[in-house]
């Protein structure tokens, strides 16, 4: 391939990756697509119904996942969440931070870009926020903290810590078709649990869970298969174009955003280019933004007192830090990871659920204190 085609290439990656972007942040707009909301839903009022939303998302993205693997269309060894390195700790705590701080600025990474594209004021506060802690805790000084610490604590394993090749490995088969059986057991299991639900048959519910799965699932394959090039002209060695990391990405909302605002405060610097994470970031705000206007609901936003600007302030930096740490946040491993079938992106899952809940207590505790 030529330098020419490789442009030609990247620009038609970039703006399929920024109309898919689009379409998940139209999705979740107009559906109040959200993990923390799923997780209030359940804790406040025993209410379902989101988290079924979530859980047909995840059985979606993670069938398309590995039916495109079984096809050869991807490779799941070559993406960014295959590693033999076991980062448990490290999952572990960036989860819940990330868990605990998405409760104090309402909402994670990509319930904020929705609701900055919905008129929210303060969201766009802990969008620069969250991407200056992420930013820091890539490279700055909580990334001396988290190298010292929480990265120090893994285990290595011979094979990419994930459940498929753990399978294929127990039972002597390619792990290719291990993947596809257990996205099809888990994945199915998942869709079936979420049309169970009495209230989840709905119109707005169906587009959120089988919208956003197809959306992550076609990231996955406008990365790994559209952007693949087998043989890059300049190093001669194979390259995923437009990704920070290097290797096959879908969607995720904590390091793309630190990566935004690079991008925008260096943006005369020749080095500094757009790729996937940061189209998908302007994505999700254009597409809730053109969703808003066009539904009417369109609203300005700001902050209610000191106090409400403390919480989104701390919370946004808790999740920029513990999603950096955690290698994702609820798209990023709840999504996006968890479709790999990462063991990583299991645990931190956990965690961030487990964060959520803490957050939501602790709300309800100072509520209680204060009256």
């Amino acid at each position: 391939m030529e330098i020419s085609g490789l442009n030609t290439l990247t620009t038609q990656v970039l703006w399929v990756g920024f109309i898919l972007s689009m379409i998940f942040g139209a999705i979740t707009q107009r559906t109040h697509f959200c993990t923390m909301g799923a997780v209030s839903d359940i804790v406040n009022m025993g209410d379902w119904t989101r988290m079924r939303m979530w859980g047909m998302a995840i059985g979606v993205a993670m069938i398309g996942f590995f039916g495109m693997a079984a096809a050869g269309l991807i490779d799941p060894s070559k993406t960014l969440y295959a590693s033999s390195r076991f980062i448990w700790l490290s999952a572990l705590v960036g989860g819940a931070m990330f868990g605990f701080g998405m409760v104090l600025a309402s909402g994670c990474g990509s319930k904020t870009l929705v609701r900055i594209g919905g008129g929210s004021l303060k969201s766009l506060v802990v969008f620069a926020v969250m991407g200056i802690a992420a930013f820091a805790t890539l490279k700055g000084i909580t990334a001396v903290v988290r190298v010292a610490t929480v990265d120090k604590v893994a285990i290595d394993f011979t094979t990419n810590a994930t459940l498929p090749n753990w399978l294929a490995g127990a039972l002597g088969i390619a792990p290719a078709t291990a993947g596809l059986g257990l996205a099809l057991l888990i994945g199915l299991g998942l869709i079936v649990w979420a049309l169970c639900g009495q209230d989840f048959r709905r119109i707005d519910n169906l587009l959120a869970g089988l919208g956003v799965g197809a959306v992550v699932a076609a990231m996955w394959w406008v990365s790994g298969r559209m952007g693949y090039v087998l043989e890059h002209p300049e190093t001669l060695q194979e390259a995923f174009v437009a990704t920070n990391s290097g290797r096959s990405e879908a969607l995720s909302f904590v390091s793309p955003v630190a990566y935004t605002l690079d991008w925008l405060m260096f943006f005369s610097d020749k080095s500094k280019v757009l790729t996937l994470g940061i189209v998908s970031v302007f994505g999700v705000v254009a597409g809730s933004a053109v969703y808003s206007l066009c539904s009417r609901s369109f609203r300005w936003e700001g902050f209610r007192d000191a106090q409400d600007t403390a919480n989104h302030l701390i919370g946004a930096a808790l999740m920029g830090v513990g999603g950096v740490c955690a290698m994702g946040c609820t798209v990023g491993q709840g999504l996006s990871g968890i479709s790999t079938l990462s063991v990583t992106s299991f645990v931190a899952l956990a965690a961030i659920l487990a964060g959520c809940v803490a957050g939501l207590k602790y709300q309800v505790w100072r509520l209680e204190s204060s009256l």
